[in-house]
Parts: C-alpha cells; sequence; structure tokens
C-alpha cells in the first residue's frame, strides 16, 4: 500500500506539473501588434511572423489590422490598453497621430515599440525596430546608376521621381538616401528631371497608394513626354511601381521597340518580383520581415524580462521629442540576377510563387 500510495502522489506531482507548464507558458501576457493594413502582402506577413515567434516565447498576441484608418488604428490601440497588454508593437498609419493613446499606455506602463515606422512627437515610444531606409534608398538609386550606366559618363537621360507618403517618416529616408546618390548626377545635368517635380512635397504620394502613382504617371507622360522617353523611375515601393508598369504600358512602354525605363522598387512583393523576372521592373529591395519580426519579439522578451534589449543605433531616429533607441537591420537589392537566390533559397518564397 505504501509503495501504491507513492506512484499515486508521484503521479499526482508529475500531472500538476504538467498542467502548469503551459500555464507558465502563456503566463507571460499578452503583446498588442497593430498593424496598418492588409493591402499589402509584406504586413501580411509580418503580423503573421510576429505572432509564431512570440507564441513560442510564451506570449499570447492581440494582432489588429486597420486598413488605412487612423481613428480605426487609434481604437485597436485604445482597445488592447483596456485589455491590459503588457506591450505594444505598433506599425503606425500616420505616425503623428498616436500622442493621446501612448500616454495612456505610459499610465499604466505599458512599454511601446515603433515596427518599421517611426512614432513621432511623442516621448513615450520606447524603441524602434526597423531597416536601415536611408540606405534603402541608395540601393534603388544605385540600381538606377548601374543600369543607365551613369558612372561610365553615359547620359543624359530623363528621370522622374517617386516618393513613399508623407505621412511615414520613413518615406523622407527612402528619398533622402536616392537623392544622395542621384542629385550629384541631377545637378550635372546627367538626369533631367523633364516636370522639374523634385522634393516630397511634389512627389510624395499619399498612403502609398499604386493607383495614385498610376494616375501621377499619366500626367507626367501627358505633360511632359509626348515625343521624349523616360529613361528612369525612381518608385520608393512596388505597390506604386505596379501602377506606374501600368501607366507606362498603356503608352506603349514594354515592347521591342519601347523598352520600360529603369524602375525601382521595395519589399520584394510577388507581382513585382514577377515583373521583374519578366523584365518589365529592374529591381526591388528585400527586406526580410522573418529577420524584422525576431528582433522585436527578442527586443520586448527582453524587456519584459528586465534585460537591456539589443539595440544598435542610439543617434539617427529623432522623433522630434526624443532619439528613440533603434535595431537596424541591412535592406537588400535584388533584380533578375539574384531573386532567385535572395528570394527563394533562403525560404521567403517558393519558387511556384514566382513563376
Amino acid at each position: 500500500m505504501k509503495t501504491l500510495f507513492k506512484t499515486l502522489v508521484a503521479g499526482l506531482a508529475f500531472g500538476v506539473a504538467a498542467l502548469m507548464q503551459p500555464a507558465a507558458a502563456q503566463g507571460k501576457g499578452t503583446v498588442g501588434i497593430a498593424m496598418p493594413t492588409k493591402s499589402s502582402s509584406r504586413w501580411i506577413a509580418d503580423g503573421e511572423y510576429m505572432v509564431r515567434y512570440f507564441k513560442e516565447r510564451g506570449y499570447a498576441t492581440d494582432l489588429q489590422y486597420a486598413e488605412d484608418d487612423i481613428p480605426n488604428q487609434l481604437a485597436q490601440i485604445e482597445n488592447m490598453i483596456t485589455k491590459g497588454v503588457k506591450v505594444l508593437v505598433i506599425a503606425a498609419i500616420d505616425g503623428t497621430t498616436l500622442s493621446n493613446a501612448l500616454q495612456k499606455a505610459a499610465d499604466k506602463g505599458v512599454k511601446v515599440v515603433a515596427y518599421d515606422r517611426l512614432i513621432r512627437g511623442s516621448k513615450h515610444v520606447d524603441y524602434y525596430t526597423t531597416f536601415d531606409n536611408f540606405q534603402v534608398g541608395v540601393l534603388q538609386a544605385g540600381s538606377i546608376v548601374d543600369k543607365l550606366g551613369l558612372k561610365q559618363g553615359k547620359g543624359p537621360f530623363n528621370i522622374e521621381l517617386f516618393g513613399g507618403s508623407p505621412d511615414d517618416n520613413n518615406a523622407y529616408f527612402f528619398y533622402d538616401g536616392a537623392m544622395s546618390v542621384l542629385k550629384p548626377y541631377i545637378d550635372s545635368g546627367k538626369l533631367v528631371v523633364r516636370s522639374k517635380q523634385m522634393g516630397m512635397d511634389k512627389v510624395g504620394t499619399l498612403r502609398w497608394d499604386g493607383s495614385v502613382a498610376q494616375a501621377r504617371m499619366d500626367n507626367l507622360l501627358s505633360a511632359y513626354y509626348g515625343k521624349a522617353r523616360v529613361d528612369a523611375v525612381l518608385s520608393p515601393y512596388d505597390g506604386l511601381s505596379i501602377g506606374i508598369l501600368s501607366s507606362l504600358r498603356g503608352v506603349g512602354y514594354g515592347s521591342p521597340e519601347q523598352p520600360m525605363p529603369v524602375i525601382t522598387g521595395q519589399d520584394a512583393e510577388i507581382p513585382s518580383v514577377k515583373a521583374i523576372v519578366r523584365g518589365d521592373q529592374t529591381s526591388t529591395v528585400f527586406k526580410d520581415t522573418r529577420n524584422l519580426a525576431k528582433v522585436t519579439v527578442d527586443l520586448v522578451d527582453a524587456v519584459l524580462a528586465g534585460k537591456q534589449p539589443t539595440i544598435n543605433d542610439t543617434k539617427t531616429y529623432n522623433n522630434g521629442i526624443k532619439v528613440v533607441p533603434s535595431f537596424l537591420l541591412k535592406p537588400v537589392a535584388v533584380d533578375a540576377s539574384n531573386w532567385k537566390e535572395v528570394l527563394v533559397t533562403s525560404g521567403y518564397y517558393k519558387e511556384n510563387q514566382i513563376k
């Protein structure tokens, strides 16, 4: 009987311990994840990867998409705070509209991580995880320089410039990075902006809307390129690039007699990778959202454990109130020569998604 009793007690203790294991894992709390929209595949991937990695670390998640509606995102964030999340990871639609919500988060001790888009005008942004966004623009412009042979003295060539959404802080870094490379060629006359439209106030594309980019390209072609050829288009994002390609195709570009201009992009979205493979779009910039999600989860896990998270930049990202401690990842240029290696061999896409 004593042996049986000991066995029963041991079994009960094992059972209790086994029952407690998942509770301990889930006991780390909930992380609120506020994403801007599902209209871009990259934000869907960001959300899915973070949910997966947080779950592996024992966190519950509350993932919300606001479909580019600012009041909707504000309501989602405030609801997350009310429900008691421990941390907010926010990819803001408009990085200037969250100050009141972040004050509520701070009042409840909720840490805030700006995800890929810097949140401006608030002291309650604790960390920022992103890619080197200035370098994204440098890579885009470098693609234009290399393809046109500008370093070899070729030119002049006609170019038109597109910027991202003016309410997204990253758009300025992309544009400034690109112009750090292109402006010397514009100043020397090797690149000619026939429309004379330069600066984010003139070339910005609200909400990164491809249809807006397509309409603007239509207008540029009609007004400035009746008999002239456009040789290059700086596009900061694949969604804009697809709209620009549609506009160009509508007036005869994309044929052997009238090949497409050099066209850049960003995010390695499948339609643009397909366009690169068939020779329409020249390049894109790949930002591996798997790595950004991992870095963010590592950072949050360290913060909630009372440890100092790993950061690698304490100078670049001033949100108007403070310099936000940041972790920057390296972007990668992708074109017809390396898309398979970068995107397929790495496991990010399967080849049948592209071809």
